[in-house]
């Protein structure tokens, strides 16, 4: 196996590790997940409770049984019900519609070339035969597939009563005026009605009216010019068009059946239902449920029903906003499966936290709902997704929170608290979503604490009366929550990095340290590449920002990308400062061994160290399958000079793979060949930097290394002139411009 089949079995193995991440099952799932959320967080804060069952009425919930029960009326109408939701089956007959307007039109020709019948006979002929046709075609292909078991009978015969029902009427003008037809025209108008025939028979049709009302478009539309003959053929058309679809009994019905044989029996077991909704309550059944406790809960089901709608409503609009943020704009990914199950858990913690709060307010101090962390799930989602997407949540996080902390009766929502929540989501937000430190979660907080307390003010200053005391506690409880908000922050940061792999913007700048084990040995150890790791990083930070990708990631991973020439320094040229290069005195395929092993080993050192995959992703695929050429022509002259046979290709001089799956990917392994070829440029000049990295991008693009990555030329063409500004500031004192202006003598 050659080093390009390595790769791409690399590649495969990780499209399919990664399937469940696209799943539109899994997908699907996590969204009714977000239902049940929504839908059971605030149902115990929506849903009444009632109590009120009488005998002899018919009950308006279900209820459950103390004991197991076999029920075969139930059964019986569950089999009914089942049969009942069989919907009516339809099947299709294939007519071939185009050969009835063929023979229609054989007929006209055949008798408008005998001189011998009169016109009037003519037209007499044409008003009997026509229709007659039609049924003889109709009945012929009943006859046909009668009993071949291509169609059952039923079917067959509800065809043909159908079929005979929808007939056409021709309007008697239109027999007058087929005998004056020409062969010519009649050729013509043959062809032209086949095809419009053939076309609208192609539909599924149940009313053969809706595909006649599409006729005249089609024959206006077709060659015909002479208007009668497009008459004609639209009068011929319709009477020839046939209803396709129709009602199949036999399978409807055998369908029927196989539903009631599929329902299982009903049995109501220990805590199953003995009372459907709107049954009859027995004296019995009232006493049963007397002694179970059963007659405390009595549900309403249109509040159920309301916050079922609701929280279906919420979700539609959080997805329809991810689906379509992530479509239109290119800057941002689009979001996974492991996204939005990390999105559904930081909703699940955020509404948790609010719940237990709401436990601790009573209807004398209902203000302790101020000290719920609301702001912690915007804080976390603009940290650890996207900081539209949190500005979204803020608002569904309101909505939230101003019903599970309602304490007031009469009311769903209580604005009071939506709009704490709104101002410290909001505060949270704009304070972190630039966030470089730790630190600035806990400034974050501090934000958080002194706007909810603002907005708390405003609140208490807005009522009637003023109390001293609710006042005081509210604005220490607003205050007490964005400080609680910024601990759970900090807490869950490692939580969600490490079990999802996110690299956010924190641990991006924490990774950037030099001090970190890895960067403190490339830099020891080899300080060469220690060097063209931070100058790739420069000229990759400022690329990926020209077309909106991670600037930053882009950085952190130029920094670790080489990483794997720390175990064999000495073969890479950055390193070999005053000694001999020691590719020249072993065999070039060793040497290729030697350079495509530092992607790998750079790997391995990265795991080992528990650096989050998108780092090693970078560190794996910014060489691609590029070829290794220099090492591959030294073998061929060696072989040459040998005279050996060659036996090997130019696939065998490639690294393994794979090619770069991400924009990131992409800029940094371009970034790196730009870096080291400049660098091996004495010197340079802007013409030469610009040609150089215009055929670094072209060799690459036509050995389709972006194959596999959603970079486009447009943004080549963006990466390409941010790569020139950033070498020519970076190697400024080495690059030659064109016009050099001499400073004047003093």
């Amino acid at each position: 196996m050659n080093q390009t089949q390595a790769g791409k079995q690399i590649n495969l193995q990780q499209t399919k590790s990664a399937g469940w991440k696209q799943s539109t099952a899994v997908r699907a799932l996590l969204l009714f997940l977000f239902v049940l959320l929504f839908y059971f967080s605030l149902a115990p804060h929506l849903v009444p409770e009632t109590y009120d069952i009488q005998v002899d009425a018919p009950s308006d919930k279900d209820i459950a049984a103390p004991h197991q029960i076999f029920d075969s009326k139930a059964t019986l109408e569950a089999q009914e019900q089942a049969a009942n939701k069989i919907d009516s089956i339809y099947s299709n007959v294939a007519l071939r519609n185009e050969q009835l307007i063929d023979q229609i039109f054989i007929r006209i020709e055949q008798l408008n070339l005998d001189d011998q019948v009169t016109v009037q006979n003519k037209v007499e002929i044409y008003r009997n035969e026509i229709p007659g046709k039609y049924d003889a075609f109709v009945d012929n292909f009943v006859k046909m597939n009668m009993g071949t078991g291509k169609y059952n009978d039923s079917l067959l015969e509800e065809m043909s009563k159908v079929i005979k029902e929808q007939v056409y009427t021709i309007p008697e003008e239109t027999f007058y005026k087929l005998p004056n037809l020409t062969l010519d025209q009649l050729e013509e108008m043959r062809s032209v009605g086949q095809d419009v025939v053939r076309k609208l028979m192609s539909e599924q049709l149940r009313d053969a009216e809706t595909a006649r009302t599409k006729v005249a478009e089609l024959v206006n539309a077709s060659s015909l010019t002479n208007r009668t003959s497009r008459e004609i053929v639209q009068e011929l058309a319709r009477f020839t068009i046939m209803p396709n679809r129709f009602l199949d009994q036999q399978a409807t019905d055998e369908a029927k059946i196989l539903a009631k044989q599929n329902t299982p029996q009903v049995v109501i077991k220990e805590g199953d239902l003995i009372v459907k909704k709107g049954e009859i309550i027995t004296p019995e059944m009232y006493e049963l449920l007397k002694e179970s406790e059963l007659l405390q809960d009595k549900r309403n089901y249109w509040p159920q029903l309301g916050l079922l709608l609701m929280s279906v409503m919420i979700v539609v609009g959080l997805y329809t906003y991810i689906h379509q943020y992530g479509s239109n704009d290119t800057t941002k990914p689009s979001y996974s499966n492991t996204h939005l199950l990390m999105l559904w858990l930081i909703y699940l913690i955020n509404i948790i936290t609010m719940q237990v709060i709401s436990l601790t307010q009573t209807d004398s101090a209902p203000y302790a709902g101020y000290l719920a962390p609301a702001a912690l799930g915007t804080m976390l989602i603009t940290l650890l997704l996207d900081v539209h997407l949190a500005l979204i949540s803020s608002v569904l996080f309101a909505l939230c929170g101003s019903i599970i902390l309602n304490t007031q009766t009469g009311q769903i929502f209580d604005y009071q608290y939506g709009f704490v929540i709104i101002v410290v989501s909001l505060a949270a937000i704009f304070s972190i979503h630039r966030a470089s430190q730790r630190s600035t979660i806990l400034k974050a907080g501090i934000m958080v604490s002194l706007f909810g307390s603002l907005a708390v003010l405003s609140l208490m200053f807005l009522k009637e009366q003023l109390e001293q005391g609710p006042l005081v506690y509210s604005l220490a409880f607003a205050f007490a929550s964005g400080l609680l908000t910024a601990i759970l922050v900090i807490g869950l940061m490692p939580f969600f990095e490490i079990t999802f792999g996110i690299l956010s913007a924190l641990k991006l700048v924490e990774l950037s340290n030099p001090n970190h084990p890895l960067l403190r040995k490339l830099l020891t150890e080899t300080p060469g590449t220690y060097h063209h790791s931070v100058m790739v990083g420069n000229l990759a930070e400022a690329a990926a920002e020209s077309i909106g990708a991670d600037g930053l990631l882009c950085r952190v991973g130029s920094y670790y990308h080489d990483i794997g020439k720390t175990k064999r320094p000495s073969y890479f040229i950055e390193n070999q400062t005053n000694m001999e290069n020691p590719h020249d005195t072993i065999e070039p395929k060793l040497s290729k061994s030697i350079i495509v092993a530092h992607a790998r080993d750079g790997v391995d050192m990265l795991k080992a160290q528990n650096i989050p995959k998108p780092i090693r992703d970078i560190a794996e695929q910014h060489h691609g399958t590029t070829s290794l050429k220099f090492f591959y022509f030294k073998a061929l002259k060696q072989a040459e000079e040998q005279g050996l046979t060659v036996n090997f290709t130019e696939d065998d001089y490639r690294y393994p793979g794979p090619k770069a799956q991400s924009k990131e990917a992409a800029i940094v392994g371009l970034a790196d060949c730009v870096e080291a070829a400049v660098r091996s440029l004495r010197s340079p000049t802007v013409e030469q930097v610009e040609a150089m990295i215009q055929k670094i991008i072209k060799s690459r693009v036509d050995d389709n290394q972006y194959n596999e990555c959603d970079l486009t030329m447009k943004e080549l063409d963006k990466i390409a002139h941010s790569l020139k500004e950033s070498v020519i500031g970076i190697f400024h004192s080495r690059i030659e411009y064109p016009e050099d202006v001499k400073p004047k003598e003093r």
